[in-house]
């Protein structure tokens, strides 16, 4: 049977994600219906308490299972406890046992998404930091997106480099989707190659077809000032860019490019009064196409990874340990992405 339920990770325990789920489930109780945390009981029991000043704190419910969530009533927590409880850690602070346990996390819900056990997984932010601190296996990550990749392709009985993922970053104005994701700037030139770019168009294209219901309308952004002027200032568009485009254009796909990166997003943005030209933009690096997004209103941006057999959504914002315990953060970010998770999961 498909399972309704969807899995939220706690994160890492010394950052903001237990109290801005904490505040996700008090402030939209109708979006977390069917909603769990997978993650630890007592962290998230302080996380109530954290944000509870003036408001009623909310019970937080022991479950044993991601089906519970079903019954659990309004206006409380269910938390399935991952393995052994965590210690108490200290708020804002890198520590190992944090990046263990969120990594712990990961993997659990990825495993249980992978086995038809829960119909999504939400992950709260966890710190790079901590979780390479933690040390093997989680050391060889630099992030949620390589760790699922590679949790996927384990389960497929595939190698990595045959479940291909790319990082989507989406709120009500733009849709961004990378080339690479957690690498230098140094590596990600090199990462724009003809083969790299083509697989990101297919992905994109396969992605936002199952959204939109149509074909989806991608622009490529280049990679050097003015796309490159014709070879002035570089050839990558020329000699790279543009034959991945004209391939996938001669594969159906409804692709523009490549354009100018100074101006391919505000032609990709939604308004009301600016109907978007296209439906995504496909960037040649993280910054080149995460900050545009961002800049457009961070709380309500969510990352969802395309390419894995599981959906996966998240918010878009790290751990925020200068504000971690004080109940400060803004759970807008994290509620969009269970709405996300919830359309793709087709749960609405």
């Amino acid at each position: 049977m498909k399972s309704h339920t969807i899995a939220i990770t706690m994160g890492d325990a010394a950052g903001i994600g237990p109290e801005i789920i904490a505040k996700a489930f008090r402030e939209e109780p109708e979006v977390l219906r069917a909603c769990f945390v997978a993650g630890d009981v007592h962290a998230m029991r302080k996380a109530a308490q954290q944000v509870a000043a003036g408001h009623l704190q909310l019970p937080v419910l022991h479950i044993s299972f991601p089906e519970e969530a079903l019954l659990a009533p309004p206006q409380c927590i269910p938390v399935l406890q991952i393995g052994d409880a965590l210690a108490p850690v200290a708020m804002g602070q890198v520590q190992a046992c944090a990046g263990e346990f969120a990594g712990r996390c990961v993997t659990w819900a990825a495993d249980a998404a992978l086995k038809g056990e829960i119909a999504a997984l939400v992950t709260a932010p966890l710190h790079k930091e901590a979780l390479s601190a933690a040390g093997a296996p989680y050391d060889n990550y630099p992030g949620h997106t390589e760790l699922l990749q590679a949790r996927a392709a384990q389960a497929r009985g595939l190698s990595v480099a045959e479940m291909p993922v790319r990082m989507m970053l989406a709120n009500e104005a733009l849709r961004t989707v990378l080339v690479s994701i957690h690498v230098s700037l140094r590596d990600a030139l090199d990462a724009v190659t003809f083969d790299n770019v083509l697989e990101t168009i297919r992905i994109t294209r396969i992605a936002l077809r199952d959204v939109l219901g149509r074909e989806p309308r991608i622009a490529v952004a280049g990679l050097n000032p003015h796309a490159g002027e014709g070879g002035l200032f570089g050839r990558e568009e020329i000699e790279t860019i543009f034959p991945a485009i004209a391939a996938a254009r001669a594969d159906g796909a409804d692709v523009h490019g490549p354009i100018a990166p100074d101006t391919v997003f505000m032609r990709a943005r939604h308004a009301e009064d600016h109907p978007a030209e296209f439906d995504v933009v496909v960037a040649m690096y993280h910054d080149q196409g995460l900050i545009p997004v961002k800049y457009m209103g961070v709380e309500q941006g969510v990352n969802v990874t395309l390419g894995l057999p599981l959906v996966r959504t998240s918010p878009d914002h790290g751990t925020a340990f200068d504000i971690a315990g004080r109940g400060l953060a803004s759970a807008e970010s994290l509620i969009e992405a269970v709405r996300m998770a919830k359309r793709l999961a087709n749960l609405t």
